[in-house]
């Protein structure tokens, strides 16, 4: 009997060591590696789930006209898929809340709304006319998030679900599976070198003109990273890998999407105009618009041979987010200032950090993001990630979707008149200018017969 009792106290003892540390551990996880886990749990159950036969059902959101959106988009069948998918994300997310100490009540009602509004900008932006000017979700998401953000005060139920760095940073780690080898590869020659030199100038040129014009640096990476590559999502890549302030990825969103739309219907007017040869054009289109999306739409403007060029040019860039990513992380560890206390004040100094820092300051969803990358190009059979795409990126839009409408909660239209004076604007526009022209010159040139034979498609 009291060997019983000395087993019990024994077990009861560890438990109350072992506890603390369990507990401890789970807590000290970052926002960072929530989203690495969620994310890797997502592309793990869809790859496996998969490849057993099985077959995920999600939400179609596309249509045309208001048959097909009171008969197939707001049917009893879609709306079953749209609220399954939305309680799989809420489980999921509440794992990573509750197990970081956040409000699990206040989080649950306000994951839901936020879900809502996300799928409102989904039906919107699945419009087929719409979507036909290259305007997608994401704007639609934006304007929902900056009119409640601006007009509502947001009540504390709700500000327990603005988390747009975690929706962003679990969507980036599934974005991974679409960044193959393989495209880089397929996009040939001429578009991996204009990716390189396009990026690589227009990224230092952007951030020389933001220091010209007294912009912070962390403000002129984001700006930098949002031209040079791909607009919205490499902004949410770079910040995400610096610690970005939100307030500036809001604006720098902004200007994205504002710029967008009047290049969509200038740059097809101007080939047309111009006689810009047909292949040249799309390859212009898919060195200076921001989305895939949107280079089709334009491209479709032009031509065929237009879209294809476009296409081909956007995805060489595109591969460069996460090398972009990985090389802004180390780059900002070891030249971000240390902060000391002195006297009561704050000193920066300039000590060169140790690895170990620079560990810690990595965004480690980059990680998640990279090895992703690597798994689905070298690991998997492209049978498989053919088979899991479609789904991946559904789920994908869906996280980017909530960060979306969060980023536009957060973003105050007083701050981004007042930021730093209009400064950033004005870099954004000069880069964006210099990107125009730098992207044209070597469209003609590796796209137009003078460097390589002109691509046929």
């Amino acid at each position: 009997m009291s060997e019983n009792i000395n087993l019990e106290v024994a077990l009861e003892e560890a438990a109350a060591e072992t506890t603390p540390l369990k507990r401890g551990f789970l807590k000290s996880l970052t926002e960072d590696w929530w989203a690495l886990i969620l994310g890797a749990i997502i592309i793990s159950a869809t790859v496996l789930f998969t490849i057993n036969g099985g077959e995920i059902k999600l939400p179609v959101y596309k249509w045309s006209g208001s048959d097909e959106l009171f008969n197939k988009i707001l049917s009893i069948n879609n709306i079953l898929l749209v609220l399954e998918t939305g309680v799989i994300f809420l489980a999921l997310a509440s794992i990573a809340i509750i197990l970081s100490g956040g409000n699990i009540k206040k989080f649950v009602p306000g994951f839901a709304f936020i879900y809502l509004l996300v799928n409102v900008s989904f039906i919107i932006g699945g419009n087929k006319g719409i979507a036909y000017y290259g305007l997608e979700y994401v704007v639609f998401a934006l304007l929902i998030g900056l009119i409640l953000g601006n007009l509502v005060n947001i009540p504390a139920w709700l500000k327990e679900a603005v988390r747009s760095e975690f929706y962003i940073k679990t969507g980036l780690v599934i974005l991974g599976t679409t960044i193959l080898s393989s495209d880089l590869v397929s996009a040939g020659l001429p578009g991996i070198i204009q990716a390189i030199i396009v990026v690589t100038a227009v990224w230092f040129f952007s951030l020389w003109l933001s220091r010209k014009l007294k912009v912070d640096d962390e403000f002129g990476i984001i700006l930098a990273s949002a031209v040079s590559i791909c607009g919205v999502s490499a902004a949410i890549v770079a910040a995400g890998a610096i610690n970005g302030d939100k307030k500036k990825l809001s604006y720098v969103t902004t200007l994205v999407l504002l710029t967008a739309i009047p290049m969509m219907i200038l740059q097809p007017w101007l080939i047309r105009v111009l006689h810009i040869p047909e292949i040249v054009g799309g390859a212009w289109l898919g060195g200076t618009l921001d989305t895939t999306a949107s280079v089709a739409a334009a491209g479709a403007i032009v031509g065929p041979a237009a879209v294809k060029a476009g296409v081909i040019a956007k995805f060489s860039q595109n591969v460069f987010i996460g090398v972009a990513a990985f090389l802004i992380a180390i780059w900002w560890a070891y030249r971000k200032p240390k902060e000391s206390a002195k006297e009561g004040a704050i000193q920066i100094t300039a000590e060169k950090p140790s690895l170990k820092v620079v560990w810690e300051r990595f965004p480690k969803f980059v990680l998640g993001f990279i090895a992703a990358s690597l798994i689905f190009s070298f690991l998997l059979s492209p049978a498989t990630v053919k088979s899991v795409s479609a789904t991946l990126g559904s789920l994908r839009t869906v996280w980017f979707g909530m960060a979306f409408i969060c980023i536009g909660m957060e973003a105050k239209f007083t701050d981004l008149v007042k930021l730093q004076g209009g400064r950033p604007a004005y870099t954004f526009i000069g880069a964006q200018v210099f990107n125009i022209f730098w992207t044209l010159l070597w469209s003609y040139l590796l796209f137009g017969g003078y460097i390589f034979p002109v691509p046929q498609f």
